[in-house]
């Protein structure tokens, strides 16, 4: 079967080398769910901002307790945020700027 494409062999062999591998695929489709749940864009945003504690999220956000703790303990699990213990006070924080980055950039694509 003769090759049907239309791109010249350099061009052809850049893009081949460049294909992203199947295991970063797989974990860049993780790091975007990250992304993919309006309760956790809100607390991303608000977290970009300030190191803040359930119940100020809670507050701030207008969310229940229990599902900010939810999505927290996701975004946890999925390396977007970390927290910081002092006596009982536990406050979380973005765990790296560039998810604040990659927000910023998802509202200068959206025009916003």
């Amino acid at each position: 079967m003769e090759n049907a494409l239309q791109l010249d062999k350099r061009t052809q062999t850049m893009i081949e080398n460049c294909i992203l591998s199947d295991d970063i695929i797989t974990e860049l489709s993780w790091f975007f769910t990250i992304f993919s749940d309006r309760t956790r864009l809100k607390l991303l945003s608000a977290l970009a901002i300030s190191r803040m504690c359930v119940s100020d999220l809670a507050g701030i956000l207008n969310l229940n307790q229990t599902t900010v703790s939810h999505q927290l303990r996701l975004l946890k699990n999925l390396g977007a945020v970390d927290y910081e213990r002092n006596g009982k006070i536990i406050t979380y924080f973005l765990k790296d700027e560039l998810i604040g980055d990659v927000l910023l950039k998802g509202m200068e694509f959206l025009g916003g």
